[in-house]
């Protein structure tokens, strides 16, 4: 009750706020304030939670700021009616604290803490409970900073997100965000940025500052963008490798080593948006060779000058599926680290083995109210593999049935941002169960309802 009143109080206290900070930012050390150093307007308490100097040139400051979210969500006949049943639903909350100290324009220190709880759930996992714990906690040191052209090393625990997070993301639908050990390097100059990182990726436990890094899981890679290009505006190329100690697909387990190559196509103009991806994964999981691949397109055209504004979206992807069980090879797709909330925040499934065709239509209803309608379709590519979650564990297996129709989704949510710092949202989600669900559980069609309410600052 305490941290209802809390949240209120801090909503009423932001809401007067006029937006004349920067942006925030899905990735909060992204965020630059020292624009506030030389701005002699404003001089109210927020200003120095954001820019707090501690040299008398200013170049040394301090920012701090946050997140709070508090989510409640109900599910009738959660997982198809297979396991324990949760009759009255249950509330998330997650708080992310974060300090960042800059020192002139060649090192920085950034720490965030973060706190995710799950109150009434049954049996919570640790992608929804989390009581505290260091999040991230890492040093830049700028060896280049001068106007478009930068070389940064980066190193300690820190969060990654990648062209459209299909493989790489700060996992944010769920209640507790992922992070990674490691050392980065970032180069960029104009036009151009590529990140080369090695990593181990943070495992979470149910207890307090007990967060440790995961030797058995390791990421590396690098990753490309290429703006203004001609045409075609952005491209990225990517190399991703991965190493999981102890994999575990309907037709291999054991030691996997998985490499991806991937490229991505994507703009934006005054009506259309667009976005295009293949990726092509080789290694091995134990004594079998992966050869696995997607290819997804998402686009969309919104009509500007027609009331409400409404955009046509449309979404498909093909992700493989293991073709022979009992053969050498496995062609199971691997999503590494999604987004968690893949295909909406219901989260029924993840995406591997898996063609979806998507269809969507949003509307502007007011200023800062938008209303969103998607309906998603789902099959198996193989008959012979079967569905997993965004975690790649397995849900059905792949030999109960040769049927390939999974089920249909329908979402709807209605999202309100009345100024920069808060976010609203109310959503609503039925899945119905089609013919491989049903001969592999209990089969029962899913009602998944929520209302979310966030404080950035």
């Amino acid at each position: 009750m305490k941290n209802k009143i809390l949240l209120v109080v801090l909503l009423l206290s932001f809401s007067g706020f006029a937006q004349r900070y920067p942006d925030f930012k899905s990735l909060r050390f992204d965020e630059n304030y020292s624009v506030l150093e030389d701005d002699t307007v404003s001089n109210d308490w927020y200003k120095t939670v954001k820019f707090l100097p501690i040299s008398a040139s200013k170049k040394t400051y301090i920012s701090f700021g946050g997140d709070i979210r508090f989510q409640y969500f109900y599910a009738k006949n959660e997982n198809w009616g297979d396991g324990p049943q949760d009759n009255d639903g249950y509330v998330l909350g997650r708080y992310l604290f974060h300090a960042d100290f800059h020192a002139g324009k060649f090192f920085r220190a950034f720490v965030q803490t973060q706190s995710s709880m799950a109150d009434g759930r049954i049996d919570p996992n640790p992608v929804e409970q989390n009581p505290l714990e260091v999040h991230q906690a890492f040093a830049d040191f700028n060896i280049i900073n001068e106007g478009s052209k930068r070389l940064i090393l980066r190193v300690g625990r820190q969060e990654l997100t990648y062209g459209s997070q299909r493989l790489v993301a700060v996992r944010e639908g769920p209640n507790n965000r992922q992070s990674f050990d490691g050392i980065k390097a970032i180069v960029s100059r104009q036009n151009f940025t590529t990140d080369l990182f090695y990593t181990h990726y943070v495992v979470a436990h149910d207890g307090i500052f007990d967060d440790d890094s995961n030797k058995d899981r390791q990421l590396w890679g690098s990753y490309l963008v290429f703006n203004k290009i001609p045409i075609i505006k952005n491209i990225d190329v990517y190399y991703l490798g991965y190493e999981r100690a102890n994999a575990a697909f309907f037709d291999a387990t054991g030691k996997e080593k998985r490499q991806s190559v991937g490229i991505r196509i994507w703009g934006k103009t005054e009506n259309w948006r667009y976005d295009a991806e293949a990726v092509y994964q080789f290694g091995d999981v134990a004594d079998k060779n992966i050869s696995a691949w997607t290819a997804s397109i998402n686009a969309g055209y919104r009509f500007n000058t027609v009331k409400f504004r409404p955009e046509i979206g449309f979404k498909t992807e093909i992700i493989s599926g293991d073709k022979t069980a009992g053969d050498s090879n496995l062609q199971t797709f691997n999503p590494l680290f999604p987004r968690g909330a893949y295909f909406g925040l219901a989260s029924v499934i993840g995406p591997s083995n898996l063609i979806d065709f998507h269809p969507s239509l949003s509307l502007e209803i007011v200023k800062n109210v938008d209303w969103v309608i998607d309906y998603d379709m789902f099959w198996r590519y193989s008959s012979n593999d079967g569905i997993y979650a965004p975690n790649t564990a397995l849900i059905y297996p792949g030999d109960t049935t040769t049927e390939k129709k999974i089920g249909n989704q329908l979402e709807s949510e209605i999202i309100w941002e009345p100024n920069q710092y808060l976010y609203f949202r109310l959503e609503a989600t039925w899945f119905q169960a089609k013919d491989y669900i049903k001969a592999s559980g209990t089969g029962k069609n899913i009602f998944f309802t929520g209302i979310t309410m966030q404080l950035h600052f």
